[in-house]
């Protein structure tokens, strides 16, 4: 799924705003403390200190409705616009004012959205029957010329859409009856209507995108859409408000809240003091040192949920010494990822052999996973084998380049790992770290990851499907930021994007999958639960993933 623009990666990408430290030297120096303890064999991750967490599908249901809450948000959206819409900060307040034709849900299923039912009549054709009776926050009522609209947006080059790879297939978007719209295929995607439950989904007035023009989205106009909250106000670097919407389309889910101020927080010591003192109710993406600090808070409590993240250092440059997958098989095997997952993310977590989560295979004949499971390439710790198997290589002190923007102790403590490991294996491993400014240009421009080795990425999927991962790195995609290329790799999504049957498709996904775990384009480190903090007045939100495209706080309300 080759594209110019195939998405933006701030929303998948180390996002880190804020203030900046030019240098890492003292936040590297505690690291390296912190993981020399996580290292060794009295501080690994038992089997008790694994069960420590668990996932919980949803908090209690609220008790009754609130006039206002505050949530925190760790950094301001630069617009609101869904086709820019791509990171974590727009997408969880996005999420609750505009609406998709699918539904993305918190266990990760699939349902109606806007569209109230949905065809495949042929393999390279979709046919949505529109909703009755939705209004948009104007009081306008929605209509397929709405819908091909919005969609529409995603393929024009002048709007240069983040999501204009997941509509590279697409041939024509068609208004075929007063609430009917169809779309064309050049062939067929299998994954095409599973994106229209997320931001490639987004319906939005007409009229109001034909008005506000380039305007749109921004802070002085917001949007106009048909979720359970509208846009209210937008105070340029302090906060954004919403306001509930009576005249919701789905009663049964209406806004518990009168309004949700959500409160830009960049500092992540200032958001957990936030939490603690009751100055904002909640928020999602809690910083994983404070894990234990918020379990035992009388302030409120700590979940944790579905999640389809997995953490990863992309490998940007295969021309250096990673260019020989046995460099990178070998840096792997010496990276001490359980170590990672002690220290940096207080132990919250799972060490990952492949770039995926095993959620994401919920489409896949029965046995599958356990079958993927066994036939998995494994990089277990041992820096024995993987000097040895360096050396094979032809590794000899070779430099290589870290870049890194210290947001927080774990990505900190990630890159310290990560260089330890370049070490152990012979290589001489230098740590550039980067403003925000300019590492978020890593994701976008080529030239700024020049000289650039390796890079952290925490990667999550917007559809239930292994392929939103693996179509990444595909020989072209914008996101293949080391330019890998494999001929089967490639051939193996080709079958996965063309295969409609579930048992074909998870075969294809399986074979892509192995070459990439063995090849490691990227290297996998571990994943971990969606975190969110509840303050002790409200309740109701399902942890999940999903919070990113699913309306979540509607349901949050007064705590019993």
């Amino acid at each position: 799924m080759s594209s110019a623009r195939s998405g933006s990666p701030l929303r998948r990408g180390v996002r880190v705003r804020g203030r900046i430290r030019h240098t890492v030297t003292a936040g590297l120096a505690a690291a390296a403390v912190l993981l020399t303890g996580a290292c060794s064999t009295a501080a690994r991750p038992d089997k008790d200190q694994a069960a420590a967490y668990r996932l919980t599908d949803k908090t209690p249901a609220a008790a009754g409705d609130l006039d206002s809450f505050t949530w925190s948000v760790y950094a301001e959206p630069t617009t609101i616009d869904y086709a820019y819409s791509f990171d974590f900060p727009p997408n969880q307040i996005l999420s609750n004012v505009c609406e998709s034709l699918l539904r993305w849900n918190p266990d990760l299923t699939t349902s109606p959205g806007l569209a109230a039912s949905y065809t495949n009549p042929t393999p390279t054709s979709w046919v949505y029957q529109i909703r009755p009776g939705v209004r948009f926050h104007d009081g306008t009522a929605l209509t397929a010329d709405d819908v091909v609209a919005s969609l529409s947006r995603n393929l024009d080059p002048g709007t240069a859409s983040v999501w204009a790879n997941q509509y590279k297939n697409v041939r024509a978007i068609d208004k075929t009856g007063p609430m009917e719209v169809t779309v064309t295929l050049a062939k067929p995607d299998s994954t095409f209507n599973k994106y229209l439950a997320a931001g490639p989904g987004t319906v939005e007035s007409a009229a109001t995108l034909a008005k506000s023009g380039k305007d749109y989205g921004n802070p002085q106009t917001g949007v106009n859409c048909t979720g359970p909250f509208s846009f209210g106000s937008w105070t340029s670097g302090q906060s954004l408000t919403l306001k509930r919407f009576d005249g919701y389309w789905n009663q049964e889910r209406k806004a518990r809240s009168g309004e949700v101020k959500f409160v830009f927080l960049a500092d992540a010591t200032t958001r957990v003091n936030a939490f603690q003192s009751g100055e904002v109710d909640g928020g999602w993406m809690v910083p994983p040192n404070a894990y234990a600090q918020l379990a035992s808070t009388q302030a409120g409590k700590l979940y944790f949920g579905r999640n389809t993240t997995v953490a990863d250092e992309v490998v940007s440059n295969l021309d250096g010494p990673l260019g020989d997958p046995r460099v990178r098989q070998a840096l792997l095997m010496a990276i001490d990822r359980e170590g990672i997952v002690k220290a940096g993310a207080g132990g919250v977590g799972e060490v990952s052999d492949s770039l995926v989560t095993d959620n994401l295979w919920a489409d896949a004949p029965a046995g599958t996973r356990e079958a993927l499971a066994k036939d998995l390439p494994k990089y277990p710790y041992d820096p024995a084998k993987a000097k040895a198997l360096a050396a094979e290589a032809g590794v000899n002190g070779q430099k290589i380049v870290i870049a890194t923007s210290p947001l927080d102790s774990q990505t900190t403590i990630i890159t310290q790992a990560v260089a330890q490991a370049a070490t152990a294996i012979g290589l001489k491993p230098q740590i550039d770290s980067l403003s925000a400014e300019k590492y978020t240009t890593l994701f976008t421009d080529p030239a700024a990851r020049e000289g650039i080795d390796l890079f952290l990425t925490f990667w999550y999927t917007s559809i239930t499907d292994p392929l939103d991962m693996f179509a990444s790195l595909e020989t072209g995609a914008f996101s293949n930021y080391g330019n890998w290329s494999d001929p089967a790799f490639d051939a193996a999504v080709g079958r996965a994007v063309g295969a409609q049957d579930p048992a074909e498709h998870a075969a294809a996904n399986a074979e892509a999958q192995k070459i990439a775990t063995r090849e490691l384009p990227w290297l996998p480190l571990y994943t971990q639960p969606v975190s969110v903090f509840l303050g002790k007045r409200i309740t109701g939100v399902q942890p999940s993933i999903a919070y990113l495209y699913h309306p979540w706080a509607a349901e949050i309300g007064a705590k019993g």
